[in-house]
């Protein structure tokens, strides 16, 4: 008897304990949408996975930091024209990519 009783209000207890969650979670999301959180959080993460390092970019280019903006170029093509002989689309954007977060770089010090 005592056994039942226990289990009855475990069963009850959890269930009104995961409605709370749930509700709790609906609000969350509710004013995390109102207040703009969620677009604001969704465009960085949006942006963070698309933009590259600059020890990256030096990396793929092999460019040093004394390197100049024509000597960046010059890797760059190279790069760019032998990887579209061979046929790698993924190399050739990394190359591209890189060259773009350099020249954003470059441009900046200008």
């Amino acid at each position: 008897m005592a056994g039942k009783l226990i289990a009855n209000l475990i069963v009850i207890g959890s269930t009104y304990l995961a409605r709370g969650i749930v509700e709790g979670y609906r609000k969350a999301l509710a004013n995390a949408k109102h207040s703009g959180v969620a677009q604001e959080t969704l465009q960085n993460v949006r942006n963070a996975s698309k933009t590259m390092t600059e020890q990256e970019a030096r990396q793929i280019l092999g460019a040093s930091a004394e390197s100049s903006w024509e000597d960046v170029l010059q890797k760059y093509n190279t790069l760019f024209e032998n990887n579209a002989k061979v046929g790698s689309f993924y190399l050739q954007s990394k190359v591209h990519r890189a060259k773009e977060s350099l020249e954003m770089i470059y441009h900046r010090k200008e």
